[in-house]
């Protein structure tokens, strides 16, 4: 099961806040708003799965990260547990975003989302209209076009949202031994992201889900760089 493997990048370990729709992870040193980045597990994934997603040690990872970097991490509990559920999935993220902006030890103004795999579809209805508060959108091996038979709404759709997403910072991890089914969607978003804020880290040999299959040098350096642009852009 490669999803209880470790985060190939070492991280700090830091026992988390756990909140209805997400846990937190803080800087050592909270003193004054932090900024935040909220890190959205992929799906849909059968609601017995165990241990649950925001228990998987690569999204702790991320969320461990951030809070290393002086960033408030956070890790989102969508329950996205069937393609049909992409609705109540998103409308968790955004239960979780309000429920962060409202902490006080988090800059209402100064917030990320990061996507993974299947959760990449909810990143649609953030690159169509994006607040003014969200500084940048992350996606680490997105799934970004419905595999077939998926019973979707047409909004979850970041190849067309993406051209509406105007000077929103993006920040795309593709990896080169993608699965072919979702490297087609990489590609065609990249296409349509021509005149988007898009930037974009390669792991050449990178599989879907390199940051637990990979262990390499690679993964590490390719994991560290996203992180750092994502972080800028909260500056």
């Amino acid at each position: 099961m490669d999803f209880v493997k470790p985060f190939v990048l070492p991280v700090e370990d830091r026992a988390p806040e756990r909140q209805e729709f997400h846990d937190l992870y803080l800087p050592g040193d909270i003193a004054g708003p932090r900024p935040a980045i909220l890190v959205v597990p992929g799906g849909p994934l059968p609601a017995e799965v165990r241990p649950i997603q925001r228990d998987w040690p690569v999204f702790q990872g991320y969320a461990r990260l951030a809070a290393s970097r002086g960033t408030v991490g956070a890790v989102v509990d969508h329950r996205l547990h069937s393609p049909d559920a992409y609705g109540a999935g998103a409308a968790n993220v955004a239960a979780a975003l309000e429920s962060l902006r409202s902490d006080p030890r988090v800059d209402e103004n100064r917030l990320a989302l990061w996507f993974f795999s299947g959760s990449g579809l909810m990143a649609a209805d953030w690159l169509r209209e994006p607040p003014s508060w969200l500084r940048v959108v992350a996606l680490s091996y997105p799934v970004l076009v419905p595999f077939p038979g998926w019973p979707l709404q047409a909004r979850f759709d970041p190849v067309a949202a993406v051209a509406e997403a105007g000077d929103l910072p993006i920040v795309l991890t593709r990896v080169g031994r993608e699965d072919p089914a979702v490297a087609v969607g990489v590609a065609a978003f990249v296409e349509a992201a021509a005149k988007a804020n898009l930037e974009i880290v390669d792991v050449p040999d990178g599989h879907h889900s390199f940051d637990v299959k990979d262990d390499t040098d690679q993964s590490r350096a390719a994991i560290s760089r996203a992180a750092d642009l994502v972080i800028a852009k909260l500056a």
